[in-house]
């Protein structure tokens, strides 16, 4: 039986890494099974294999040394990079149930990363005009610990977040992450603090109720 983060909405938790392009197919399958009614939505908490990702708005020049596999995503944003020791969480929710704020769905992602972040001691928070979820690094300059990419299509959201629990970071370097080359790429173990996916699904979750409530009012940002 599967398990649910609440009615309607299914947990997958996937012990062993999945291909990319196989969790980026099974995500668009089951991102249009949502928007006609026949499937559940879905918080898929997953792994990859090493690859660097390109968003819609990837830049050719930002791909410094495409060690990995490079694969084109369909999400937001530029290059990005995933693999082992992140945990990566999709998301797959009908807005047309909810506020149908695209905006407020990324607001609300944020801040559900950036309260779990802080169940660990670590203050993160969101930067005007860079995409991410930011921290003070082991020398005390800003550095991004987590990334956000989302797609929505027929108002039902997919991909979602990344947050580096124990990655390689030297993996990072084969792009400019997200476009933004002034500042570094940290972790969670890299500010010492040990978290297994165990730890993290589990805070992640004991949030998700209040990350769905969310959901149900306008985005509190201004739009524009």
């Amino acid at each position: 039986m599967a398990e649910h983060v609440a009615p309607g909405i299914e947990l997958r938790r996937s012990e062993q890494p999945v291909p990319y392009r196989t969790a980026l197919d099974d995500m668009t399958l089951r991102n249009a099974a949502i928007a006609e009614g026949t499937a559940e939505e879905l918080l898929w908490l997953l792994e990859h294999p090493p690859v660097y990702t390109a968003g819609t708005s990837a830049v050719p020049a930002e791909l410094l040394d495409p060690r990995f596999e490079v694969v084109e995503a369909g999400r937001g944003g530029r290059f990005t990079y995933h693999g082992p020791g992140q945990r990566v969480g999709y998301v797959l929710l009908d807005l047309k149930r909810r506020a149908r704020d695209v905006r407020g769905f990324v607001h609300a992602i944020e801040g559900w990363v950036i309260d779990t972040l802080g169940d660990f001691g670590v203050e993160a928070w969101r930067a005007p005009g860079r995409i991410g979820i930011w921290t003070s690094d082991i020398d005390g300059r800003e550095a991004k610990i987590g990334a956000i990419g989302v797609r929505v299509r027929r108002w039902v959201t997919m991909h979602g977040f990344s947050v580096n629990l124990n990655p390689d970071l030297s993996h990072f370097g084969g792009i400019v992450p997200c476009g933004i080359d002034e500042f570094g790429v940290t972790s969670l173990a890299r500010l010492g603090h040990a978290v297994d996916f165990e730890a993290w699904d589990k805070a992640l979750l004991a949030r998700a109720d209040r990350f769905l409530a969310a959901l149900d009012r306008p985005c509190p940002v201004e739009n524009g």
